[in-house]
Parts: C-alpha cells; structure tokens; sequence
C-alpha cells in the first residue's frame, strides 16, 4: 500500500500543473498587449514629458519696446518650424526677410519646435528680428504616430520607400507632414492672427519687396497664395487622391462652386500631382481652422496615409485649396523673388527685376518642365 501511494505521489509530481501553465500563458499575453500598447500609444511618462519643462520653455514671448502700441495693418506673423540645430542657417534668412521688407512692418515671429529651444536661439533671434518673437513647443500629440495607425505597416512602408525618394524612410519627416497639414494653425501661439506666412531655414529671399503681401491678401480677400508649384512623387500619394474622392463624396457641401479642381486632374481624372510647393505661402489662418479644412485633415488623419505612405502637407494643402476655395480666393506671388534650392521663383518683369531683385529670371520655377504654375495661370 505504501509503495502504491509513493507512485501515486510521484505521477502526481510528473504530471504538469495545469493551473502554472494558464498562469504564465496569461503573463505572457499580458506582456504581449503591454509591449504593443507601449509600441502604438506611449505610456503616460512619455505623454506629459512637457511637465518636467519650466514655462518658458514651453511657450515665451520677448517683446521689442519699439513695438508697444503699434497698430498692424493686418493680425499676422511669420510661423517658423525650425530645429535648434539650424540657428545659423535660419539667421542668414531671417535678416535677408528683415532687410528685403519686415524691417518697415515689424511684424512678429513665431517659431515651433518639438524640442525646447536654447537660450542661444532665442537671443539670436530676438536680435536679428525686428518684430516681436515668440517661441513655443509642438505638442506630444501633434508630433507623434496616432494610435490607430498600424506601426508595423509603416515601418514596412518606410524600409520600402527609403531609398526611392527624400525623407522616404523617415518617420521624423512624416511626423513634420502631419504636423503642418493638421496642427500648426491650432498651436495656441497663433490664436491671435489672422494670416500667417510660412518660412523655412535657408531659404533666401532675393527681390525686396515694396507692398505689404500681408495687407494684399486681407484687402482682395485672397486666403492662399503661392511662389512656386511642382510635381510631386508618384510614391508617396498613391491613394492620397481616391481618399480626397471619398472625401469629395461624403462633404459635397464644402466643395467651392469656382473650385480648380481641374488645375490637379488628369485628363482621365487621376491626380496628376500638381501641387503648391508649401514652403512658401501665405495663407488665411481662418480657412485653415474652417469645418471644411478639418474635416479634410481629420478624414486624411483616418485614414492614415501620412505614415502608410508619405503624405506630404504640400499636396494636402494644394488638393484642399483646390477643392475648397473659389479660384478668385487664390493668388499667384509672382514678384516675390524666392529661392528654395533647387527651385526658385524670380520675377520675369525686366523692370521690376532690375529695379528690386537680384536674382536670374531665366531660372525661375515656371520655367521648369515639372512646374505647374503655366497651368494655374491658364485656368
């Protein structure tokens, strides 16, 4: 008897524990569904890492006492989305923008960066500046992959893309994207202007500039204007524009009755990726915070495109420009001398040119077989 209950026992010891296994089972899909939720959505540390930064870091103002009770002609600023690393290429063109026209106006700056800005930037700029400046910091959740996006799809998509055109593989470039087709005018820095003028480190700005284009959009009701326009890769909006249709299908209400929609259809009505090259405009921040506007970006946003793909702000800006304003509500710059290499946009009137610019004509965008400007101008 006692020998049968030690074999009893020592198959009961052999025998798995049911209960350990469905233990450890469950562990391991729970460290399973937290790795993915830490992979989709950051945790709440990374989320309110804001919180560890003093105020001035998240957003400061430095005013010139010059500026104290000037009355602007038009509620507008520069919106500058820059990098701490490119101080010293931004400064170069900041002071060619003071010198060719915002040293008469003295309108104000705002620069936006997903990292806090240096001591160092800031005081460049205060003195290189002749309007008032303010600094402020991108929001985790306007730089950043929603949750409803696939990781693993997008990172395929950018390991495919890498090497087929710029920034292919680079989700900081996609978070960018996003960021300037969706965000920028609701950064709460911009809430008291009504026009905004786009600026990029580097660029240069080679005709002085006489007028107020500010004051030109307000006084003829233009609510997006444009330098240069360009063909976009194939590759990065494959179904940017079959989205665009299904929008188009599901708002019928916001489409512009006098829209030019024809400027970025083909002749068998595919995109034929015309698009307003976005590193220069100057804009209405009203349209951009319209319903019409929103919608459009939110609907994009679903759908995921700007890290499936690589949706760039440039076609979204242009394919809502051309679908949701009238065409008399869009303007062409053409006398803003403007060169963001390679591409750049000179005035061609010989007079003008030689009276302000001191740039070619003959090396303008409208010029160039991949520009669609030619085509704007006929419509």
């Amino acid at each position: 008897m006692q020998k049968h209950a030690d074999r009893s026992q020592a198959r009961r010891r052999q025998q798995p524990n049911h209960q350990c296994i469905l233990g450890s089972v469950v562990i391991l899909l729970a460290a399973i569904a937290a790795l993915v939720l830490f992979i989709t959505n950051p945790p709440p540390i990374e989320r309110a890492r804001m919180l560890t930064y003093s105020p001035s870091q998240i957003h400061e103002s430095r005013l010139k006492h010059a500026n104290t009770g000037r009355v602007y002609p038009v509620r507008a600023a520069f919106v500058i989305l820059v990098r701490n690393s490119e101080l010293h290429d931004l400064r170069a063109t900041v002071r060619q923008l003071e010198d060719q026209f915002n040293k008469r106006h003295h309108y104000p700056y705002v620069f936006l960066n997903n990292e806090p800005f240096t001591e160092e930037f800031k005081q460049a700029m205060e003195w290189a500046t002749t309007g008032d400046c303010h600094f402020g910091l991108v929001p985790y959740e306007h730089w950043s992959m929603p949750p409803w996006v696939d990781r693993g799809r997008a990172r395929r998509a950018m390991s495919m893309m890498a090497d087929k055109v710029p920034y292919g593989g680079s989700e900081s470039y996609r978070k960018m994207c996003r960021f300037e087709s969706g965000f920028f005018f609701r950064h709460p820095l911009l809430d008291d202007f009504d026009y905004y003028w786009r600026v990029e480190p580097g660029v240069e700005f080679t005709c002085a500039i006489p007028y107020d284009p500010f004051k030109y959009m307000a006084d003829h009701n233009k609510l997006y204007a444009f330098t240069i326009s360009l063909i976009e890769f194939p590759i990065t909006v494959r179904t940017l524009w079959q989205t665009t249709t299904a929008f188009r299908a599901t708002y019928p209400g916001y489409i512009a009755p006098n829209n030019t929609l024809d400027w970025v259809t083909a002749p068998g009505g595919s995109y034929n990726l015309c698009h307003f090259w976005s590193y220069f405009e100057i804009a209405s921040l009203h349209f951009f915070r319209s319903p019409a506007y929103t919608a459009y970006f939110d609907y994009l946003d679903r759908a995921g495109g700007f890290f499936l793909e690589r949706w760039g702000d440039a076609p979204v800006h242009s394919l809502a420009v051309s679908m949701l304003l009238n065409k008399e509500q869009v303007h062409y710059f053409d006398n803003i001398g403007y060169l963001h290499r390679p591409f750049q946009n000179c005035p061609t009137d010989p007079d003008y040119n030689d009276m302000h610019c001191f740039c070619n004509p003959n090396r303008s965008a409208i010029f160039n077989p991949d520009s669609c400007t030619n085509a704007w101008l006929a419509l």
